[in-house]
């Protein structure tokens, strides 16, 4: 019998800050089982903004919970499975603004949700001037934001491209307390993007994140890019180290 997703959503607008990393930063965050994921030779962390909507656990819609902000730090790791190589993400940390959601997944999955007052703005048209996509958290008694405007038609991403290696990876992987790792499925479609003008991340990196991460995460990011999102399904995780 197929595995039923634990739960399914639509993931909408978002915005990815993909940043070159060094890969001793990111070495002692990497889970058991797995190893760091690279293209080119680059290591990357992604700073990812984006609406969770129409979410249903099971299939059931619980009130207060179906539409929200979610953002997030992630790198990218890589797992030999029995049937080839799967390509997953690590987080680094996730912030929602629901107090059960972030307790649910860290319950579930092992994640590193937190819950944070969050709101976002989504104002104007791609094709018509541009379009202004912000999303933004209150992390220590200020507001934070990851934000850009972008512009056009997307594009499904160029084989063997940055935005190509970003976007696809479909599975989740994160360490256990005391030692092991969790694997889970994530399921949707090929993304298209937009290049982000004008890209802004404003954040206290170093508080919510760690020391290591605030110089690779401070100026110009290597590429960012808005994806349209879609449907997505995730499944049940499972130990796998």
């Amino acid at each position: 019998m197929e595995p039923r997703p634990f739960l399914t959503a639509r993931w909408r607008y978002l915005a990815m800050l993909n940043y070159e990393v060094p890969p001793e930063i990111l070495a002692p965050l990497v889970p058991a089982g797995t190893e760091l994921d690279s293209w080119r030779g680059k290591t990357f962390a992604s700073v990812v903004g984006f609406l969770f909507l129409d979410t249903r656990v099971r299939g059931i819609a619980i009130p207060g919970h179906r539409d929200f902000e979610e953002v997030n730090l992630r790198f990218y790791v890589r797992r030999k499975a029995e049937d080839g190589w799967r390509r997953g993400v690590v987080f680094v940390r996730e912030i929602v603004p629901r107090f059960a959601i972030a307790g649910t997944a860290r319950l579930l999955y092992g994640e590193k949700y937190v819950s944070l007052p969050m709101r976002h703005a989504i104002t104007g048209d791609p094709t018509r001037g541009g379009m202004y996509v912000m999303y933004g958290w209150r992390f220590r008694g200020r507001w934070n934001g990851i934000g850009a405007v972008v512009g056009g038609a997307p594009q499904e991403a160029a084989p063997g491209s940055e935005e190509e290696f970003i976007t696809e990876h479909y599975w989740g992987y994160s360490s256990l307390r005391g030692g092991g790792c969790v694997e889970y499925q994530v399921e949707h479609p090929r993304w298209r993007v937009w290049k982000l003008l004008r890209p802004v991340l404003d954040c206290d990196v170093a508080a919510l994140y760690g020391r290591q991460f605030a110089a690779p995460l401070t100026g110009e990011p290597s590429s960012a890019f808005l994806a349209d999102g879609s449907e997505v399904a995730v499944y049940p995780g499972r130990r796998v180290a």
